[in-house]
This record gives structure tokens, sequence and C-alpha cells, in this order.
């Protein structure tokens, strides 16, 4: 990272501009709670927001009508979770989908070159939602240890990014993962339980799940139950 602006910048959590996206420049910069995010025409920008928001699997909200529809999905056949079958169908599907009240993506070619590079090297991952044969939602994530961080998701059909985010939780519940970092507080994340902390706490977590090995990414059809139950 080069251009420091730290907390006298205009933009809450905006820390530098500048710098490389490769995966050890990444890697570092996630390891300090750190993420790139900027669009076409700037430079690579760095944040880290005070507070974060993020979501703490045990306070995952599954409302009843929701529980109804993993069940469905979990019993229906042809319908499966799947990680990292995918990965670069996801990040572009996702690049297509702004985010709310954003006329563009954030999700450029230089990050999908950058992300892609590190699902090479085993730390960025897609959680896939499959129906018949056909991806329908998704959402893809960096994982360092034992700690998470939601990048984006995208949705083609009726509840399949949130099922894919359920999907993640459960997996992140049964193998002992406290958080997955949501980066920005919107209604839809704080409906389903996130909710903001301080960045002194934050990277405290962070630097607690480093230290902690990561789990095998593949999904299971019982890790279901730690969101059902």
């Amino acid at each position: 990272m080069s251009q420091a602006w730290g907390e006298l910048t205009p933009a809450p959590g905006l820390l530098a501009a500048g710098g490389a996206l490769d995966v050890s420049n990444l890697c570092r910069a996630y390891n300090a709670g750190i993420f790139p995010w900027f669009s076409d025409g700037q430079p690579i920008l760095w944040w880290s927001p005070d507070p974060r928001m993020v979501l703490n699997v045990d306070e995952f909200r599954v409302h009843p009508s929701f529980k109804k529809t993993i069940k469905k999905f979990k019993t229906t056949p042809g319908c499966e979770i799947r990680i990292n079958s995918a990965f670069e169908r996801v990040i572009y599907a996702c690049s297509s989908s702004p985010r709310a009240g954003q006329a563009g993506t954030w999700i450029v070619p230089p990050m999908i070159s950058a992300y892609c590079a590190m699902h090479q090297a085993g730390y960025a991952h897609s959680i896939e939602t499959w129906v018949q044969g056909e991806l329908v939602g998704g959402l893809y994530c960096i994982a360092l240890g034992k700690s998470v961080f939601g990048e984006s998701m995208f949705s083609r059909a009726s509840d399949a990014s949130k099922i894919a985010l359920a999907a993640l939780v459960a997996f992140c519940r049964h193998h002992g993962i406290r958080q997955i970092d949501c980066q920005q507080n919107t209604p839809h994340l704080a409906s389903l339980g996130a909710r903001e902390i301080s960045r002194d706490m934050f990277v405290e977590r962070v630097a607690s799940g480093l230290k902690e090995p990561s789990p095998e990414w593949r999904f299971d059809a019982l890790y279901w139950q730690e969101v059902l139950t």
C-alpha cells in the first residue's frame, strides 16, 4: 500500500490508496482487518471501517418461513450446496449485481483477477446454490485460518443467495468459526442478525481466528442441522 490517508480522510474508514492486489498484499491486508474497495477510474482504495459490521454466526436469524425454505431445499432432489465448484462464475455473477444504492459495481476486472488468484491460492471460496444442475445463487468469501470475510453475493432465484449465506453460517458453526465479516452496515444484513462492533474488537477477533487451522472447505448436508435446530 502506498499513500496513507489516516483518520483525517473525508471518507471514514479509508486508510490508503495505491499498492498492489497480489495474493501476498491481500493476505496482509485482511490479516489487519483491511479490505480493498474501489471503482473504475480510481486507484486501489483500502478500507477498515469503525465500527465494523459482522455476523456472529450464533446470532443468525432464521425466521420460520425461511426455515421452511431451507427444509424444502434440503429435501428436494436436485437442490444442493456446493463449495468451490464454480468460483469464477460466482464472482462474475456478483460483479453484475450492484450493491443496493449503487449504479455500478465495485468488482472491477482487477478485483476479479485478484480474487481468482486468491481462490487458486486457497484463500477465497465460493458457496453455491444449485437447482437441477443450474447455478442460481451464491456468494464468495475470504478465509484465513478461522477468520472469514464475506465479500459479495448474487441471486437468480428467490432466496438463492440467502440459502448460500445460511449454508455458510451452518459451515461456520460446525467448524467453530465465530463470525463472518460483513464490512458495511445494511438493513438486509441487520435483518439477518448482523451488527456493528468496534474496529478494535474486530481486529482482535481476526487475530484470534488466524491462529486456528483452516477447515476443509466442503459442504455436507448434515451441516444444515446447525441452522435448523
